[in-house]
């Protein structure tokens, strides 16, 4: 696997591939979106909100539980 990385501007909902890197390229990639608008950055809460981590040994604490500590 190999790392390729660029700015780049979406024009039309597309991003153009720098043409020094076409040729490097396969048919298939795997792409990442890094938004760097600073008015569309989630915080960490929001982010594990859409995105919870799941747990399979979660047990919610029992209300005496919570009080006792």
């Amino acid at each position: 696997m190999e790392l390729i990385k660029f700015n780049a501007k979406i024009k039309n909902g597309k991003i153009e591939i720098p043409k020094k890197y076409i040729k490097r390229l396969g048919k298939e990639v795997k792409v990442l979106v890094v938004n760097e608008d600073d008015q569309n950055q989630n915080t960490l809460i929001d982010q594990l909100l859409n995105n919870p981590i799941i747990l399979p040994s979660f047990r919610p604490l029992r209300r005496n539980e919570i009080y006792a500590r």
